[in-house]
């Protein structure tokens, strides 16, 4: 097996050459074990300023803040401010959503392992005021429930957003000071930003992205999504050094390097444990715990989190056994494939757990009869139509809509193939990805009642 040395050696001298196979402009990554780090970089921070990306250079880590989120709920269920079963409501008395019912039942554990039930990429801007998280739960009293609270796993932006009004009523302070309080000063990070106004003072990445499919990545428009949705993911950036510092603090039951108690004894674990098995998606993990993505593998478990922003892709695999935290942060392009070629070897080099493989359409896909697919299902940000056309062949069509459209979401139009039961997978990669696509329950009649693509996306009309 071999070290970080070695693992340092072979980042430094092929990451240049992956970035160029798939397109992706820059990207830094830092990897930890046993306490010691090594970290580097390749490629450019933007192509409209020929800015070389460096080890000390931060990128937007999207939905990785997720983690960060449920780390400070965790600080106050530590300090007994808050229980993980009480509802929401017992703190946020003005939380509403469609179903008075749901809404009184939802739970802080609910929200932390993605089974509240509403829908939740909701993308409200409501300014950039340090009242725009209480504005924006001021929103939600329209959010249709997909299910009962408890009863499935569907990935919800919007519950974190309210979880991060959480955190800002018990604390009474804005969400990003108390990330600085909470996490980032007594983690002692150094390059870690909680807004662009911070993200300026350092060599920040831009996004890339594709304005027509198949074309260049050039630099996205807008650095960073809402204010108002930052506890999801919007607007938090760092090195990848400082990420898995972070890592690091979970690996070692919740003390920082300097000996900092960020968690009680016993709290991270719990965090990293099962709470909800997801279907068979193969791209989020088999299971999710507080927070935590989880893959469970025949060889052990990698936790973790990934995150996509307005054209910046973060990577976090920590492998609990082996001691090990890898930070991959990209600025555009195939990173899912630059993510399977970097994580896959060092986890082939530096523990006995293997990179689950990319889920890949059959060779020879098997016809079959999509009468229970078939049909149009709806969310707040595109619709799904899935269709067969005479030869039997099975399309989906997305159409977007509100928010994902002012983020330049296209109409975009796919063939899907038979994968396993239930399940359809599209035939051609999307940025290095052939999502799996779930179909689940029955709407009365003998059609598929839920699409679930992380996300379960409800039937319309019924």
């Amino acid at each position: 097996m071999s070290d970080l040395h070695d693992v340092h050696g072979w980042l430094d001298e092929r990451l240049p050459s992956l970035l160029r196979e798939h397109d992706v402009p820059g990207a830094a990554w830092a990897v930890l074990q046993g306490g010691q780090v090594v970290d580097g970089a390749a490629g450019l921070l933007s192509k409209a300023t020929g800015v070389e990306a460096t080890a000390d250079s931060v990128f937007q880590i999207g939905s990785v803040t997720k983690l960060w989120t449920s780390t400070l709920v965790l600080q106050l269920v530590d300090e007994g401010v808050v229980g993980l079963d009480e509802p929401v409501r017992t703190h946020l008395p003005e939380f509403r959503v469609a179903d008075e019912d749901a809404a009184g039942r939802i739970t802080v554990r609910h929200l932390l392992s993605h089974t509240a039930g509403f829908e939740g990429d909701i993308f409200t801007d409501t300014g950039i005021g340090d009242d725009c998280l209480e504005k924006y739960v001021a929103t939600l009293h329209e959010v249709p429930q997909l299910f009962p609270p408890g009863e499935r796993f569907s990935y919800n932006n919007a519950g974190f957003c309210v979880l991060g009004r959480l955190v800002e009523v018990l604390r009474g302070k804005p969400y990003d000071v108390c990330l600085r309080e909470h996490l980032i000063a007594r983690l002692g990070l150094t390059h870690a930003a909680t807004g662009p106004y911070e993200a300026i003072m350092f060599r920040a990445a831009v996004g890339h992205i594709q304005e027509e499919q198949g074309g260049a990545y050039v630099p996205a428009p807008i650095w960073a999504m809402a204010r108002s949705n930052a506890p999801a993911g919007s607007m938090l950036a760092m090195r990848p050094r400082d990420l898995v510092a972070f890592a690091r603090m979970h690996l070692e039951d919740g003390l920082a390097a300097d000996g900092t108690q960020v968690l009680a004894p016993g709290t991270a674990a719990r965090m990293h444990g099962r709470e909800v098995d997801l279907p068979d998606l193969g791209l989020m993990g088999t299971s999710w715990g507080l927070g935590f993505e989880r893959f469970d593998t025949p060889d052990g478990t990698i936790i973790g989190h990934d995150g996509t922003t307005i054209g910046q892709n973060a990577f976090l695999r920590i492998v609990p056994e082996a001691g090990l935290a890898i930070a991959l942060l990209t600025n555009g392009g195939d990173t899912v494939s630059l993510y399977h070629d970097v994580v896959g070897h060092v986890l082939a080099e530096l523990t006995d757990v293997a990179l689950p493989a990319l889920p890949k359409p059959p060779s020879e896909p098997e016809p079959i009869d999509a009468e229970r697919f078939l049909g149009t299902y709806s969310a707040e940000v595109f619709d799904l139509t899935v269709s067969q056309d005479a030869d039997r062949r099975i399309w989906i069509e997305q159409i977007p809509k509100g928010a994902l459209v002012e983020m330049g979401g296209k109409v975009e139009r796919s063939e899907l193939v038979h994968y396993r039961d239930d399940m359809l997978i599209p035939l051609e990669a999307d940025r290095g990805m052939h999502m799996p696509h779930a179909f689940l329950g029955d709407d009365g009649t003998g059609h598929a009642l839920y699409l679930h693509l992380g996300r379960a996306v409800r039937r319309a009309g019924a």
